[in-house]
């Protein structure tokens, strides 16, 4: 028999799907594990426990969460639920509004945000602006096109109708009636605008699908028919941006609901007005996405260039600076994005990150400058198996951390950093559905559907409970209140530092067996780390039997180890003889390598040969893993 040891110093390939328990000749099979659940990858190679989720407020309903960012000091978190836009800042709430939004449309909501104003667009709703005026309180309210002093409004306007079909006024100035040779209108065609012969008319009603009545805006040329008009693009009858951002000192529309594939440029500098004018270079551009299918924007980002993510390809609109005359459109990969909600696209390290069209790959899209042109790389290679159908995702700076809800209300998380080629990712549960995340400054919150409610959390890595609260009182007490949104739930308790029995909440309180100064309470949650069994192409070999002798764990910053070496899952204990800490005191936070021995033979070779499950309330970090083994030659 010969002896193996083996050194595991990093998870930087994260959780790999089981498919690869075949290619020990990979990198990600040394750097990977078989599950990695409710953990955070550390850049540098390490995981700890996840951040807990702090409780901040019961939510008016099921919804999403958006990012406010006026600066660095100065930021907000809005809640979408059921017409309604709830607005929170430094974790409490600050301001409801009405909003034109039901609980179905809320999935396809897009935004983009420029100093105090937030645009917000949907392609079957008006089109709407939150701005945060004087003193830090919030409006919402209708966009508005620019219109001059003659009343004319310079919004974007397209013929929908056939090209042939004409329309006759029946005068020049004042009320007239306006008759189409074919069927074009309908009563949701009432106060919007067309454009005939250039001037500009508003429809005032609806007299049948032929003909209109309208106030004439600028006089008509003349009340001969012509083919020569459009109506505006953007109405009840025709739908309403789907996409939305800023780019170059201009807004940028991207698609609609009968024009999915077409996309609006603002004037340079006046982001209201779409008037394209005779194609001078700050003046107002349009164009369609024309390729041999229709590409309906699904999102827009503006980065080195502007990106246009679409339902079958991904698109660069060039142009230094952009004008009509010098804009240029062309395809770069054939992706496309998902099509039956709006998650947007996420910059990191230079890269876009954006959901796949078949949900099931997390696609980097980067420029290069060898080829010229963007790539789209799968981020989720190795770890398919997490990818399964996503709704919301959102980037964390701080902790380097993409975080990926997905339907089933689970989150994927992506240690990313491009420099050190770093991209692991693992999976976070809770006791309930994750809905929607958004990052807010250097804070990340998660709305949750616990069942009996709604619960907008923030990830905090000082507690390591979900749902949770933590109080402090200068008298110990033993009765502790303000837990109504865990009535009736069995609860986690950390009290001076130390783990306490569960206990039900009642009437939103609990009672502790004996008093404390401090305490932490929610909902526990599981963490696991468990690697791949011994490469079979290593020296364990494939079809040996394998038998661990030892294993020390390089912990940092770690007060609980529970552990399986073979015998089932064991606390392992921490403390050490002549410890200054009081036995019946707080657990030690230590930083030291732990050995455990361990017996058995492992005889099928596809097993692993530890396992770390653990739900106490504790901090845990491992750093890595040397085993030692026995191979039956």
């Amino acid at each position: 028999m010969s002896r193996i040891r083996n050194v595991k110093t990093t998870f930087t390939a994260g959780e790999v799907s089981r498919s690869l328990m075949g290619r020990g000749d990979l990198r990600a099979y040394d750097n990977g594990a078989l599950s990695l659940t409710n953990v955070f990858i550390q850049p540098t190679g390490g995981v700890t426990r996840r951040a807990g989720l702090r409780h901040i407020d019961v939510a008016a309903g099921t919804g999403r969460l958006i990012a406010f960012e006026f600066n660095t000091e100065q930021t907000y978190l809005l809640c979408l639920s059921d017409g309604q836009l709830d607005i929170y800042a430094d974790g409490g709430f600050l301001q409801s509004l009405s909003a034109p939004w039901d609980e179905d449309q809320i999935a396809n909501v897009a935004w983009t945000q420029s100093a105090d104003t937030l645009l917000i667009v949907h392609p079957d709703l008006t089109p709407m602006k939150l701005v945060r005026g004087v003193g830090g309180t919030f409006s919402l309210n209708d966009w508005a096109f620019f219109v001059d002093d003659d009343g004319v409004k310079f919004q974007p306007y397209y013929k929908y109708a056939d090209v042939t079909v004409t329309l006759t006024p029946s005068a020049t100035t004042g009320t007239i009636t306006l008759t189409a040779s074919a069927s074009v209108f309908t009563e949701d065609h009432e106060n919007t605008r067309l454009r005939v012969a250039g001037k500009e008319v508003d429809i005032t009603a609806f007299n049948s699908p032929t003909v209109v009545t309208a106030t004439v805006v600028e006089t008509l040329p003349n009340t001969n028919a012509t083919i020569d008009w459009m109506e505006q693009a953007f109405s009840a009858v025709r739908g309403y941006p789907a996409n939305v951002a800023f780019h170059q000192d201009r807004l940028v529309l991207g698609g609609s609901r009968d024009l999915p594939n077409r996309l609006w440029f603002s004037k340079s500098g006046d982001l209201f007005n779409f008037d394209t004018g005779t194609g001078l270079d700050d003046e107002a551009i349009e164009f369609a996405i024309l390729s041999d299918q229709v590409n309906a924007i699904r999102g827009l980002f503006s980065g080195r260039h502007l990106q246009v993510f679409t339902s079958g390809a991904e698109w660069m609109v060039t142009g230094d600076p952009l004008t009509p005359t010098n804009v240029q459109l062309k395809r770069q990969t054939r992706i496309g994005s998902l099509t039956n909600r709006h998650v947007p696209p996420v910059s990191v390290d230079g890269a876009t990150l954006f959901i796949a069209r078949n949900k099931k790959e997390v696609r980097e899209f980067i420029y290069t400058d060898i080829e010229q042109a963007y790539q789209a790389t799968d981020l989720a290679l190795l770890s398919r198996h997490l990818i399964n159908d996503p709704i919301d995702q959102d980037f964390d700076a701080n902790r380097r951390l993409l975080f990926m809800v997905r339907a089933d209300g689970k989150i994927a998380t992506l240690t990313v950093y491009r420099a050190e080629a770093v991209a692991a990712w693992t999976l976070l549960e809770t006791d309930g559905q994750i809905l929607s995340v958004a990052v807010v400054g250097e804070n990340v919150y998660a709305l949750v559907n616990r069942g009996e409610a709604i619960h907008i959390e923030e990830f905090d890595d000082e507690l390591f409970l979900d749902a949770a609260l933590n109080g402090e009182s200068e008298t110990p007490t033993d009765t502790w209140a303000g837990l109504e949104h865990l009535d009736g739930r069995e609860v986690s308790i950390v009290a001076d530092g130390i783990l306490h029995d569960p206990r039900t909440v009642i009437d939103g309180e609990i009672t502790l067996d004996e008093p404390a100064s401090s305490v932490v309470i929610g909902l526990p949650y599981t963490h696991i780390v468990e690697p791949l069994p011994p490469s079979a192409v290593a020296e364990a070999g494939a079809g040996r039997a394998v038998r661990l002798i030892e294993a020390i764990f390089r912990l940092q910053d770690t007060s609980a180890l529970r552990l399986d070496v073979g015998r089932g899952l064991r606390d392992i204990p921490l403390r050490h003889v002549g410890d200054i800490d009081p036995p019946d005191g707080p657990p030690p936070l230590v930083s030291r390598d732990v050995s455990v021995r361990a017996i058995g033979w492992n005889t099928t070779g596809a097993n692993p040969l530890w396992r770390i499950e653990q739900s106490a309330a504790l901090p845990f970090t491992l750093l890595s893993v040397t085993t030692e083994m026995k191979v039956n030659d």
